[in-house]
């Protein structure tokens, strides 16, 4: 299996997406799928 799940709790967060382009560019670079989770943690 070559897939990840990318979630955050959305809002503003200094420095987030520059965390999250370093996690796509990484996961990509090793074959690795990167699925994004819209509205993840609302409840």
């Amino acid at each position: 299996m070559n897939k990840i799940a990318l979630k955050t709790s959305g809002g503003d967060a200094p420095g987030m997406n520059a965390c999250v382009r370093a996690v796509v560019k990484t996961a990509l670079n090793k074959d690795i799928s990167v699925l994004g989770v819209e509205d993840g943690c609302q409840v």
